[in-house]
């Protein structure tokens, strides 16, 4: 698998969990604990930027959801 599959996937996999949850681009930032804005979650939403594992885990968090969902890789 490509690494832009990937982070397409996992971008996929954010904005179908923050939907599902009926929250914002700006609502999900509002509760993630540390400092990100939301240019950076479109950008991972759409794919076109490799975050950290560390800010994979700080938006599953903020998201209630175990990491592996947002890192699940069967579309």
């Amino acid at each position: 698998m490509e690494k832009s599959e990937m982070l397409k996937i996992i971008g996929q996999n954010v904005k179908r969990i923050r939907l599902e949850k009926g929250l914002t681009q700006v609502d999900l930032v509002g509760k993630i604990e540390t400092r990100i804005d939301t240019t950076n979650i479109s950008r991972i939403e759409k794919g076109r930027t490799n975050a950290t594992i560390h800010t994979l885990f700080r938006i599953s968090q903020a998201l209630e959801v175990p990491l592996t969902e947002i890192c699940d890789l069967n579309e």
